[in-house]
């Protein structure tokens, strides 16, 4: 290895070198990773970003840590270049990590240099993974996420191994009213419906103990000045996308009447269970993905709630900071993600249990009350492409 000095620190060349004459199992075949290597190289950090991120989003992990190395290697360790070093790197070490492979120790002592979060992020994993010792890993990782921007990956794991430690939720008994979920459902779309919209607003309006509204985009902002002044409403209407506006709206609306929110092209099959679930009292339910992104198609919550105040900080954070970041991370499950872990590390760090009138479900539990509806528009592309 090489030794390349930046600022006041040295880090290692790792041990990747070339950047051509790559062979077909460096890409696993993967012919997606092929062609982008046959038209732009692999020399510059950007394109060995890009071709580690391909080889990821296949989970051709092996690979990818290969060329997230390689960027690495290519990295100026500037701290203004981006991606930055140390996203690169800790990119590697995860993708070695989720190949079986142990992180070598001088590559986790640079990460460290770079910067101690995201080594403590690393770290973290490789016990939960490697030593089965969740609450070792949570003690590591500590609030390692507010390194990251809201929903990435990080957002995930901790949830993922903060949850393998909750105790499973305990209503309080006969909570007050203000501590419950209304039995209010709350939809919306931003303008003129189709049929298949327009049907399941009606099949959730027959749904006898729940009352149901649907906004649109005028009266949705009409109603964010109303509660929430010409500020919201103007984050509201510069929304890229409609269900970048929906999400800002959603946070806005429960937190300020609570009950449960819906997306219009979802729909409520089994409505006995959230009958059931209003029986239980809690003051708040959520669903978890397979892979532990928190549903915001689909939750309910008691007014003046602190998870969804701490949204809303992300919310207001995201739109003025990073305006072109990922809706999913800047507005959507991202949010729901970061808000949890807050409320979870501090429960961790201070010893007080993490509120016992919140539910957090897994995914049988959703796919037991959700159906996700065939609606034309789907066929067209989401929202995923903004």
């Amino acid at each position: 290895m090489t030794a390349e000095t930046s600022d006041n620190d040295i880090f290692l060349t790792l041990p990747i070198e070339k950047t051509s004459d790559f062979t077909l199992e460096d890409f696993a075949d993967n012919h997606q990773a092929m062609n982008y290597f046959h038209k732009h190289g692999a020399g510059t950090v950007e394109h060995a970003f890009a071709l580690a991120n391909i080889l990821h989003m296949h989970k051709l992990v092996k690979e990818a840590a290969y060329f997230y190395g390689l960027a690495f290697n290519l990295h100026s360790k500037h701290p203004r270049e981006f991606p930055l070093a140390s996203s690169l790197l800790q990119a590697r070490l995860l993708c070695m990590l989720k190949a079986g492979l142990t992180p070598p120790a001088d590559e986790l002592e640079q990460l460290r240099k770079l910067s101690q979060p995201i080594y403590d992020y690393i770290r973290g994993i490789e016990i939960a993974w490697r030593q089965h010792d969740p609450q070792a890993a949570l003690a590591c990782m500590g609030n390692c996420f507010e390194a990251f921007h809201t929903g990435e990956e990080v957002d995930v794991l901790y949830l993922e191994t903060a949850l393998s430690v909750l105790p499973p939720a305990k209503i309080p008994p006969r909570p007050g009213e203000e501590q419950v979920i209304p039995s209010s459902i709350y939809m919306y779309w931003d303008g003129n419906p189709p049929e298949e919209v327009t049907e399941n607003y009606a099949y959730h309006c027959d749904l006898e103990a729940f009352d149901v509204q649907m906004f649109n985009r005028d009266s949705a902002a009409d109603w964010l000045y109303e509660r929430y002044g010409r500020e919201a409403q103007d984050l509201f209407l510069q929304a890229r996308h409609p269900a970048e506006a929906a999400d800002f709206l959603r946070v806005h609306v429960i937190q300020e009447l609570g009950g449960w929110w819906l997306d219009a092209d979802i729909r409520v099959t089994a409505p006995e269970i959230m009958e059931d679930y209003a029986v239980k009292k809690p003051s708040h339910v959520f669903f978890v993905t397979d892979n532990y992104y928190v549903h915001n198609d689909f939750f309910g919550s008691r007014r003046n709630s602190p998870i969804l105040a701490d949204c809303m900080l992300s919310l207001y954070r995201n739109s003025y900071l990073f305006k072109d970041l990922y809706i999913a991370y800047k507005t959507g499950p991202g949010v729901f993600n970061r808000a949890l872990n807050r409320r979870l590390h501090t429960a961790i760090t201070t010893g007080k249990p993490f509120d016992p009138s919140v539910m957090v479900l897994r995914a049988p539990e959703f796919d037991s009350i959700i159906q996700d509806m065939d609606m034309a528009y789907k066929k067209g592309g989401n929202w995923h492409a903004a």
